[in-house]
């Protein structure tokens, strides 16, 4: 997929830069980027750290090191989703369904919305609860078959796949935390220090 090549440095064909520098004219439309690369650009923009992997190998190891690298081997992690909890039951996790005592949210989510970056969640992945209740922690377990190009497309997916009922709390997760809590951008908003474990599965 186009989006590995700008994440892992590979550098693109001269033919195709010489095309964009040389032989487009100002008036010309821009150049449509891919829907996976515009997500992660606009992803690691919002400040949210992002980890691909081929396989559920690499998710398990990637997650190792997120928890070894922030102390978190002793910290208790909220996992709602049962299958999740399976998913992971054999990971360094200490999980528990209590949110007072969590320093890790491990999540799922409906969509990766490429437009903006953000996330789309529903009442599937965070219950009845708000995202201000949640640990600031953030740990998303996403495939690269949910990105989606806007939050309209992402929500025509929902009701798609739920036509018995249709899953309510259905909010965004877009401020991911910065070093300055002064962001005009993220007031009013709940900003997560957010891990992104997406699995190529396309």
């Amino acid at each position: 997929m186009s989006l590995f090549r700008k994440i892992f440095g590979l550098k693109p064909d001269e033919s195709t830069e010489d095309v964009k520098s040389n032989e487009r004219g100002k008036y010309m439309p821009e150049i449509k980027l891919p829907i996976d690369e515009k997500f992660t650009i606009n992803f690691k923009a919002n400040g949210g750290k992002f980890l691909y992997c081929e396989n559920l190998n690499e998710i398990y190891n990637n997650l190792e090191s997120i928890i070894e690298e922030n102390n978190w081997t002793d910290k208790e992690t909220l996992i709602l989703d049962d299958n999740l909890k399976d998913r992971f039951k054999n990971s360094e996790l200490q999980p528990t369904t209590k949110v007072s005592e969590a320093t890790i949210f491990l999540t799922t989510c409906e969509n990766l919305i490429a437009n903006d970056g953000s996330l789309l969640i529903s009442s599937k992945q965070i219950f009845e609860k708000k995202l201000p209740e949640l640990p600031a922690n953030f740990i998303v377990f996403a495939t690269t078959s949910q990105i989606v190009e806007n939050i309209g497309e992402g929500l025509r997916g929902i009701k798609f796949k739920n036509k018995q009922k249709i899953p309510t709390n259905i909010t965004t997760i877009k401020h991911f935390k910065s070093n300055d809590e002064k962001d005009f951008l993220s007031y009013g908003s709940s900003a997560k220090n957010l891990y992104l474990l997406l699995l190529e599965d396309l």
